[in-house]
């Protein structure tokens, strides 16, 4: 894998810079057209996976009838794990979630709950990127509170009718569809009676008035409206009244890959303010000499290996469970990676002084990416209070 990085995909980064040294928030935003991606740098991360995909990497965590390797979730933890590490380049751009190695969850989800028609339609599709689809869970007035989303959904002859309004529609400017969750049946807080709906963009009523300027640009997080869009009875994805198991594999699949990926980032920020604290010489000695410099990285240094053998504990737990047994296992690995790598790009801002701070070094921009994982796929809270569902005793999960 470092071999394909360094023969295929660092010539092609040391071609287009712009994307990743100083420059690289604003070479990758188009700034007049809502703040979402440009195209330019869009179609560099295109021709990277092709890349990938060609030699064999791309796919490797999906199952082999897919083009995949049959990667285990403990296989993917390691490798962004070690990809992360290597900090900012083309090879893994969390920003966008892009990576040699893929993250799917919408193929496992499609996998999982599609119906053979939809998955010989969407499964090669989304892999080529002919097909593409945003998720649409969260609402305007409604976050971590799921069930109590107001998107309904009521059957129209052979199809539905959806209305209601859904927020931070992440990649909705270039996909194909989005995937709305809107209520079919039950009541306000309940999980049952809530359907995944594949919405195709360009349906009448479906519409994206803007995108939502983040901390840490561009932005491709669109508000989305959808007023009487009709959809066919083909466009649901699993049961109908059950779409929230659809949501949950898409939460836990992404939860343990980010926190492998927050690992390796913050072991990154941790070796890098080791580095330089050896050679950085205040008061005619190294500054690593300090304890006061020291010391907080020792503390980062422990953390991250504790956080490591949870990672992969978790992981090896998701390849032997379904998904919902282990969720507090994922939950636990995932706040702690998101909050070490903060943390650590931190420090490292800090060890290094006023250049740490600038844009010349990429502490400030691990921390603004990584600092939304605290928030996505289910806040840090949300997790705690899932490890405290488990080690209560109450709420338990059904399968």
């Amino acid at each position: 894998m470092d071999e394909f990085i360094e023969t295929e995909i660092k010539p092609l980064e040391r071609e287009h810079m712009q994307y990743f040294d100083q420059r690289r928030e604003y070479a990758r935003t188009d700034w007049e057209n809502g703040g979402i991606p440009a195209r330019a740098w869009e179609d560099l991360l295109g021709e990277m996976r092709r890349r990938a995909d060609a030699a064999g990497w791309l796919r490797y965590g999906l199952p082999a009838r897919f083009g995949g390797r049959d990667g285990s979730n403990l296989d993917m933890a390691v490798i962004r794990e070690h990809l992360a590490h290597k900090g900012l380049g083309l090879h893994n751009d969390l920003q966008d979630e892009s990576s040699i190695v893929g993250n799917f969850p919408q193929v496992i989800m499609m996998d999982r709950f599609g119906t053979e028609a939809q998955k010989s339609e969407w499964v090669e599709a989304m892999l080529t990127g002919k097909r593409s689809m945003a998720f649409g869970l969260t609402e305007p007035d409604h976050g971590s509170d799921a069930t109590w989303l107001e998107t309904t959904a009521v059957p129209d002859g052979d199809g539905w009718i959806i209305n209601g309004r859904k927020r931070w529609n992440t990649g909705v400017h270039r996909a194909t569809h989005d995937l709305i969750f809107a209520r079919t049946s039950g009541e306000p807080g309940q999980a049952r009676g809530i359907t995944a709906f594949l919405v195709p963009t360009d349906s009448e009523g479906f519409t994206v008035p803007f995108y939502w300027w983040t901390f840490n640009m561009p932005t491709d997080h669109g508000e989305v409206e959808l007023n009487n869009v009709r959809v066919a009875a083909d466009a649901v994805l699993g049961e109908v009244d059950r779409g929230l198991e659809v949501g949950q594999t898409f939460l836990h699949e992404n939860r343990i890959r980010q926190a492998a990926s927050s690992l390796g980032a913050a072991q990154f920020c941790i070796d890098r303010a080791v580095s330089y604290a050896n050679e950085r010489k205040v008061f005619g000695k190294p500054l690593a000499v300090n304890q006061a410099v020291q010391w907080p990285l020792v503390e980062l240094q422990t953390e991250a290996q504790m956080v490591r053998l949870l990672v992969r504990y978790a992981a090896t737990q998701l390849d032997q469970n379904h998904h919902m047994e282990v969720s507090d296992k994922v939950s636990m690995a995932n706040y702690r990676a998101n909050r070490l790598v903060c943390e650590a790009a931190d420090r490292a801002m800090q060890v290094h002084g006023g250049i740490g701070y600038s844009r010349h070094e990429p502490f400030e921009h691990i921390y603004r990416h990584h600092r939304r994982y605290r928030i996505t796929e289910g806040a840090e809270e949300i997790q705690m209070r899932r490890v405290a569902q488990r080690l209560f005793g109450f709420g338990k999960a059904k399968r």
